[in-house]
């Protein structure tokens, strides 16, 4: 017998699990578990996870990564019993989805996964998801995604007013007053600078489509019988009140949702758009407003107020045709239309010279600068509409977040530079 020990390698810890019906059919997922776990993790069945995810040895895990297709969607209530099963044991969890149909994979995210990633995995998306896992975050307990808003004792914001306007059906809108929004009232998070770090703007998003208000839907909040209550008795609105219709999407920003039913658009009147946008500018720097596509007879205070008024249409003749007609009806008011900003979207791409031909005649043809073009967004703008998340938390790197983010950017430091002058 020899003097030397005879060493026994003990396995490396479990941190972290897939779970899947056959993780063989997510090779990518295979590869980058590997690359950011070596063998410190391991793989279970849907069944094999209900079961073991009621064992003490499951408190060890970090995190589960689940991986579902098609073909699991007869298994969703399996799924989601595996989910709440981790929430309730402290685990986070990451989905991961390849051809699953909106409406199953917003149940799923509903449950509470803390991360998703489409399927095939983006290069470096598992790995950004991980250290989003790893960043310090509440409790469960103490978490607060959708609560009231806290506002400053004194109100003493004097808010920039942008609302955004399409002109025709289906331009978008509401998909770009939600994304500008969110880039505005991020746009300084996780900068480094050599001076004191600038604090975000505070933001808020008013969503004042009162019958197809969309951003309860693009940020996953609920409507609530409250918002009713508080527009159709704006004279005794104060600020408690107001707070308590707002909610907070990722304590970045608040929102004023639509209400929970379908109402005239004459419940509002322009008294009622007063005091509504005066209470918000007296709590946000930022007032973002989701504008119904109808003219109605509260436009004109909403434009009265506006600093600028984002108007978009797309490339067809309906849009030019409407552009005209509002143009036509503003003038007839006398009402302020150099507030107007233009912006097209789904404009053609850089390479398409015929397009921007296009483009150019069309400015021509109506008198007009379009100011703004922002490139489609293409399916990464309906996924992220349909997991409730803005084009940051969902695609960052298509370039129509890029240029959200570049509109941002300068609003915010116009409005810096005009309050440093000040």
């Amino acid at each position: 017998m020899t003097a030397a020990a005879i060493m026994t390698s003990e396995p490396a810890p479990i941190q972290a699990c897939t779970v899947s019906r056959d993780v063989s059919n997510f090779d990518l997922l295979i590869e980058d578990m590997e690359t950011e776990l070596g063998e410190s993790w391991g793989d279970l069945t849907f069944d094999e996870a209900a079961i073991f995810l009621s064992q003490p040895d499951a408190e060890q895990l970090e995190f589960i990564a689940i991986a579902v297709d098609g073909e699991d969607e007869d298994e969703l209530t399996k799924i989601s019993g595996i989910i709440t099963e981790a929430k309730d044991r402290n685990i986070r969890v990451i989905l991961i989805a390849d051809e699953v149909s909106p409406i199953a994979l917003h149940q799923l995210l509903r449950l509470g996964a803390d991360d998703f990633v489409p399927y095939p995995l983006p290069e470096g998306a598992l790995h950004d998801a991980i250290e989003r896992l790893g960043q310090a975050a509440p409790p469960p307990e103490m978490s607060t995604p959708m609560h009231a808003p806290t506002f400053a004792a004194t109100g003493n914001h004097d808010g920039v007013v942008l609302p955004v306007h399409g002109l025709s059906g289906g331009v978008g809108a509401s998909t770009f007053a939600m994304n500008l929004a969110w880039e505005m009232a991020t746009i300084h998070d996780g900068k480094k600078k050599k001076k004191a770090p600038s604090t975000s703007p505070k933001v808020c998003l008013l969503d004042l489509d009162l019958q197809f208000g969309a951003a309860a839907t693009y940020l996953d909040l609920p409507r609530r019988e409250v918002i009713y209550e508080m527009l159709a008795d704006t004279e005794h609105m104060d600020k408690e009140t107001f707070r308590q219709a707002m909610l907070s999407f990722n304590d970045k920003l608040d929102v004023l949702t639509a209400p929970t039913d379908m109402l005239p658009l004459d419940l509002l009147s322009g008294e009622d758009l007063e005091r509504l946008i005066d209470m918000a500018r007296a709590h946000y720097d930022f007032v973002v407003i989701d504008m119904p596509s109808t003219v109605v007879s509260w436009t004109e205070t909403v434009l009265n107020k506006a600093h600028l008024y984002f108007a978009l249409i797309e490339l067809d003749m309906r849009s030019a045709q409407n552009v005209l007609r509002m143009l036509r009806a503003l003038k007839s008011e006398g009402l302020p239309t150099e507030k107007l900003r233009y912006v097209l979207n789904r404009a053609p791409k850089f390479t398409d010279l015929n397009g921007k031909a296009r483009v150019k005649r069309l400015a021509e043809s109506l008198d007009i600068s379009l100011e703004l073009l922002m490139s489609d967004g293409g399916k990464q703008i309906t996924q992220a509409n349909d997991h409730g998340l803005p084009l940051a938390l969902s695609a960052p790197k298509v370039p129509l977040r890029k240029e959200f983010q570049k509109l941002a950017g300068s609003l915010v430091e116009l409005n810096e530079a005009v309050e440093a002058a000040a």
